[in-house]
C-alpha cells in the first residue's frame, strides 16, 4: 500500500473525532435529544500549562473573571441572638381549681365589693373577672390570674376572713307543688317549674334545695326513674369535670353537686344532670338515698 498524503491523514483524524463526539452525546433520560431537540455536544479543550503541557489548575472561584483580580472570601454573618419571650409570673392560685385558698380569695374580694356571688371555693369565670377587676384598679397586669404580686396586694388591703364569710349559709327556695308520683315511698322530686329538688319520704318533705338543669341542647330528661348507682367522688369520663355526690338515674344523667352552679348560679347550665349548689345539703341527701329510690323530674 502506498504512503498516505498528509491531507488524507488529517481528514481521517477529523472524521474519527466527529464520530467520537456523536457517541458522547447519547446522554441519559432528560437530555435535549429526549425532549425532541437536537443534541449538540461540545468538548471543551482542557487548558494546559505553557511550560509543562499539563492541565493548568483552575480556581473555580475565579473562573471566567480577571485572573489578576484579588478575591477574598467574605466571613459568614454571625447568627443573631435568639430573643426569648418574657416568662409570665407563676400563678399562686390556678384557674379552674377548688380549694380553701380559693375560698379565702373570694371572701377577701367580697370585702372589697368585687365578688358578689356566694363563696364556693371554685375558681371559675366569675372569680377570674373579679381578680381582673382588682388588678386593673391597683395597677397590676389585668390577667385574671392570681400572681404573688396580686395576692400580696390583696392581703394588704383586706383582713383575714371570718368563718361566716368563708362558709356562708345557702338559703334554698321552698318546695314547689309535688307531683303525685312523689307522694308515696322514697322519692327525689325535681320540679323544673320552681327549679327545686325535694327529698320526700312517704309524702313528707324532709329537705329542699335549689337545682338547675341541662341546656336546650342537652336537656334533663323528664319522667319517673330510679337511682341505679351512686358515686361520692365521681368525675365525668366525657367532660372530665368533678361530679361529687352523684346519684345516677338515667344513663349518664345524675343528681350531683356543682361548684360551677354554686359560683355562677343560673348563668350556666349542666350537660343534662340535675345540679345542686348547696354542698352540705347534697352531701346529707347522698347519705340518705338508696339505690332503687325514685327520681321524678317534672314541670
Amino acid at each position: 500500500m502506498g504512503r498516505r498524503s498528509p491531507i488524507s491523514v488529517a481528514v481521517a483524524a477529523v472524521s474519527a473525532a466527529l464520530t467520537a463526539a456523536v457517541l458522547v452525546g447519547c446522554g441519559p433520560t432528560g437530555s435535549t435529544a429526549d425532549k425532541g431537540g437536537t443534541s449538540q455536544p461540545t468538548t471543551a479543550a482542557p487548558s494546559t500549562s505553557a511550560t509543562t503541557g499539563a492541565p493548568a489548575a483552575t480556581d473555580p472561584s475565579t473562573a471566567g473573571s480577571d485572573p489578576s483580580a484579588t478575591h477574598t472570601t467574605a466571613a459568614a454573618p454571625a447568627p443573631s441572638a435568639t430573643t426569648k419571650p418574657p416568662v409570665a409570673p407563676a400563678s399562686v392560685i390556678a384557674n379552674g381549681s377548688t380549694s380553701e385558698k380559693v375560698r379565702e380569695l373570694q371572701a377577701r374580694l367580697a370585702q372589697l365589693h368585687l365578688f358578689s356571688q356566694a363563696v364556693t371555693g371554685f375558681y371559675g369565670t366569675v372569680t377570674e373577672h373579679a381578680v381582673s377587676d382588682f388588678q386593673e384598679r391597683h395597677g397590676l397586669p389585668s390577667t385574671g390570674h392570681v400572681t404573688q404580686a396580686t395576692w400580696t396586694k390583696l392581703g394588704s388591703l383586706t383582713r383575714v376572713p371570718t368563718h361566716k364569710e368563708l362558709y356562708p349559709v345557702v338559703t334554698n327556695k321552698p318546695a314547689g307543688k309535688l307531683d303525685a308520683r312523689c307522694m308515696t315511698g322514697r322519692a327525689i322530686c325535681v320540679s323544673k317549674t320552681t327549679r327545686t329538688l325535694s327529698w320526700v319520704v312517704n309524702g313528707k318533705v324532709l329537705a329542699t334545695m335549689d337545682v338547675r338543669f341541662g341546656s336546650q341542647y342537652t336537656p334533663t330528661r323528664e319522667g319517673l326513674f330510679h337511682v341505679n348507682s351512686k358515686s361520692r367522688d365521681h368525675v365525668s369520663t366525657i367532660y372530665h369535670t368533678a361530679m361529687p355526690y352523684a346519684m345516677f338515674f338515667s344513663g349518664g344523667q345524675a343528681v350531683h353537686y356543682s361548684s360551677d352552679f354554686a359560683a355562677r348560679g343560673y348563668a350556666g347550665a349542666s350537660h343534662g344532670c340535675v345540679n345542686v349548689r348547696d354542698k352540705a345539703a347534697i352531701a346529707s341527701l347522698f347519705d340518705q338515698v338508696r339505690v332503687g329510690d325514685k327520681v321524678v323530674v317534672y314541670w
